[in-house]
């Protein structure tokens, strides 16, 4: 059996505000970038105690790169397309832009101190990016599929910037075959080495993300262009 990308807290849609951050939620993952092209922006990590607590910041401001042709409007927890944005498909170059749950982990090594749900890539786990594929946007152990029926696949124990990540629950709820696939929070290879469509960060800044995030506290990423941070901080209520 594979491992849906789309392992979400039925509590993180349970938000009666406008906000499509969910009143749970007491972890949020910001990323800014310039506009819908850039292909850098910065990462900033909040928290909060309760949906009536004010968001406070956790740590110091963090570079990252986005998808090679920026940002596109992904299908995550906010009900509406992000404006001004195209819409996320297979095979754009663009990262999701909207609100996510960070709904797991994976990496190399022991999942010690990870409060999310963790997978150890091994050999033979992959990320399917086959729209034709009934196991689209999952990610599945091989060996244990009878009959694989994908033509594409990320093998995700041979990149090395998967040594630590985090699945971003993209297009997910349901499944659009076409919408987008595989889309994480990971190491980069280097500041000046954008995505097919993940956020990239410093190796340093993954895997302390990886520990900080916990899934008691229903964290989220909310990934936007400057322009449209702006026009949704007050609605979305954002930090």
């Amino acid at each position: 059996m594979g491992i849906p990308l789309a392992w979400i807290l039925g509590a993180l849609f349970a938000s009666a505000d406008s906000s499509p951050v969910p009143a749970s939620s007491l972890q949020l993952v910001l990323v800014v970038t310039p506009n819908e092209t850039a292909t850098a922006g910065v990462l900033r990590r909040f928290e909060r105690d309760s949906a009536d607590s004010p968001w406070r910041e956790s740590s110091p401001r963090a570079s990252v790169v986005v998808g090679k042709a920026g940002l596109a409007s992904g299908a995550g927890l906010n009900r509406s397309p992000v404006p001004g944005l195209p819409s996320k498909k297979e095979g754009d170059g663009r990262s999701p832009a909207g609100v996510f749950a960070l709904s797991s982990a994976f990496g190399f090594e022991e999942a010690d101190g990870v409060r999310l749900p963790y997978v150890r890539l091994k050999e033979g786990h992959e990320c399917v990016d086959d729209p034709g594929s009934r196991h689209y946007n999952w990610i599945v152990d091989r060996a244990k599929v009878a009959g694989p029926d994908w033509k594409s696949s990320e093998k995700m124990r041979e990149i090395d910037d998967y040594v630590w990540g985090v699945v971003v629950a993209h297009n997910s709820v349901p499944v659009e075959f076409g919408a987008g696939s595989c889309i994480f929070l990971h190491a980069w290879s280097s500041p000046q080495s954008p995505t097919v469509g993940c956020t990239a960060m410093p190796t340093d800044e993954i895997r302390e993300l990886v520990h900080w995030l916990d899934a008691d506290a229903h964290p989220v990423l909310v990934q936007l262009t400057e322009a449209a941070y702006a026009d949704l901080r007050r609605p979305w209520q954002l930090p």
